[in-house]
């Protein structure tokens, strides 16, 4: 076999050991992992008023942290939570400007209640944790089958659908030049172009957009070169009505984190729940969110975008997630950088989204096929339909609101309520004869037995 197939043939199967690529080529695929996780970082803080050198510093640093504990196995970027928001801005709702009466001012005096909530909501990983490594991962995995599991990853991708193409609709053009390039690259292309598609495809839509004259440098005169991050500006402070209102928030997102680790797992084919083990990348989740909340930052989770960065890529070295990782943490100290990043027309953002979230989807149908969830058991359906239902339903009216008295309300987004009637069901419904661990002859791959 000549050197070029030998390359392609090593591209298909994947890579896990990017050094053989050489240190150039590492960093390239990290900064392409920088690029996926960038857009939706950010946003968090730019909605909720939180400083977004603080939220990149927390993200770079949470994710090695996470690696570290981890044994630095699992190739997981760990970015801002979207669950989080709704909770955040009921502690901290923005307020309101005189001039426009809109209501685009950062509720500065609130927000590190809301950061104090976030760092508790870490601390119910940390007890997660602990119960699995007590009681053992398969008596709590009873309650995570691929039957659970499945329908959520692919909830997690359907329910980032509509973000998708609302950016699309900013600018068609730019999005379908995005996805085109995207496709080309991962379907025909070789060697490194195959494993840059989503690089690619924001360098490639990027100049059609310098050239329809769709980008706006205004922030990016404006913006300093170097700058410290202000970490620490919005430290956690703690009230019990925040704590409250925000903590519940995590037993649903701890549920999308055994989703997430499940869609990694059968994404590389390495079972990552039994290797590192559960307990400890919950562990490393939660202690992220944490020190992300003490310093001043929304919560993080392991990030779907860079999930199907590795699809695309197949590359699943997580030194290439740790460079990521680095470069988020140097972003922090460049606002001129973020803001050039910023001038990426959000038409590529809804193209480059567009099949990233489509990955996702299509990787939690992978899961639930891959280990044989039998959908001719009525029991396996009815979980399944609740799951999906749930998820998308109540995402589409904003969740559901629980009232405890005048001055608290809880609020659960669609994917929380949906991972909690999961759960319970499955919990509930006779004929629960999952078995965790209890793997084929591929060795670490996902392939449970349900």
């Amino acid at each position: 076999m000549s050197q070029p197939q030998k390359a392609q043939a090593s591209v298909e199967q994947g890579i896990y050991d990017a050094r053989t690529l050489g240190v150039p080529k590492m960093l390239i695929l990290g900064l392409q992992h920088t690029f996926a996780m960038f857009g939706a970082t950010v946003l968090v803080p730019f909605l909720t008023g939180l400083s977004v050198p603080t939220t990149l510093f927390c993200a770079g640093i949470g994710t090695l942290l996470f690696h570290l504990i981890a044994k630095g196995k699992v190739p997981a970027f760990l970015g801002s939570s979207f669950a989080f928001l709704g909770g955040i801005l009921l502690v901290a709702p923005k307020l309101v400007d005189p001039a426009t009466g809109e209501a685009t001012l950062a509720n500065t005096e609130m927000l590190p209640y809301a950061c104090g909530g976030i760092m508790i909501s870490g601390l119910v990983y940390v007890v997660m944790s602990i119960l699995i490594s007590v009681f053992g991962i398969q008596k709590v995995m009873r309650f995570f089958p691929p039957v659970v599991t499945g329908p959520i990853i692919i909830a997690i991708g359907l329910i980032l659908a509509p973000s998708a193409i609302q950016n699309c609709q900013s600018n068609w053009v730019l999005a379908l030049v995005a996805l085109a390039i995207v496709v080309a690259c991962n379907i025909w292309g070789k060697g490194m172009i195959k494993i840059l598609p989503i690089l690619l495809g924001v360098i490639g839509s990027y100049i059609v957009a310098l050239l329809m004259g769709a980008v706006d440098f205004t922030s990016v005169q404006e913006a300093k070169a170097i700058a410290f991050p202000v970490v620490g500006s919005q430290m956690a402070k703690f009230s019990l009505s925040a704590c409250l209102t925000i903590v519940p928030i995590s037993l649903a997102t701890m549920m999308e984190h055994i989703g997430d680790v499940a869609a990694i797992s059968a994404t590389t084919g390495k079972n990552f729940i039994r290797d590192p083990g559960l307990n400890r990348t919950l562990l490393g989740d939660g202690l992220a969110t944490s020190l992300a909340g003490f310093l001043g930052g929304p919560a993080n989770t392991t990030y779907g975008e860079n999930t199907g960065v590795l699809a695309l890529s197949r590359v699943y070295d997580p030194r290439v997630v740790r460079i990521a990782a680095c470069f988020a943490i140097i972003l922090s100290f460049s606002p001129k950088f973020g803001a050039i990043v910023n001038t990426v027309p959000a038409g590529i953002i809804g193209g480059i989204s567009f099949i990233l979230y489509g990955m996702i989807s299509a990787i939690g149908v992978r899961n639930v096929v891959e280990n044989q969830v039998d959908f001719t058991n009525s029991r396996n359906l009815i979980i399944a339909a609740v799951i999906l239902v749930s998820a998308l339903g109540f995402n589409s009216i904003g969740g559901l609101s629980i009232v405890i008295n005048p001055e608290l309300t809880i609020n659960l987004s669609g994917l929380a309520i949906a991972a909690i009637l999961g759960i319970l069901l499955n919990a509930v419904l006779p004929g629960n004869d999952y078995q965790f661990d209890k793997v084929s002859n591929t060795g670490d791959s996902m392939n449970f037995q349900v």
